[in-house]
């Protein structure tokens, strides 16, 4: 079984450009896990120090969100594609 993970730009600075990652992950955490050990850096973004997932990252499996199918539960299937998204907020002030 494989699943594909699509890394955004705005985290790609943390996996050394890497744009796609393919794991054999069944979950939620273990896809982490396995995001974890081949990307350090990028830890801090996904989950906070309880290790539950960051408020402001949202998961989407084949353009779902995780949070409808199942959240932690959902069993990823053979061919998902996942996609992180970061919340990005900021800008300048307009006069």
């Amino acid at each position: 079984m494989s699943i594909t993970v699509q890394i955004p730009t705005a985290l790609r600075r943390h996996t050394s450009g890497t744009a796609k990652f393919e794991c054999s992950a069944k979950s939620l955490d273990e896809l982490f896990s396995a995001l974890d050990q081949q990307f350090p850096d990028l830890k801090p973004h996904l989950r906070d120090d309880a290790g539950q997932i960051r408020r402001f990252l949202n998961v989407y499996v084949n353009e779902e969100d995780i949070r409808f199918l199942g959240g932690n539960s959902y069993a990823f299937k053979d061919g998902d594609e996942v996609l992180l998204v970061p919340s990005i907020a900021g800008g300048a002030d307009f006069i």
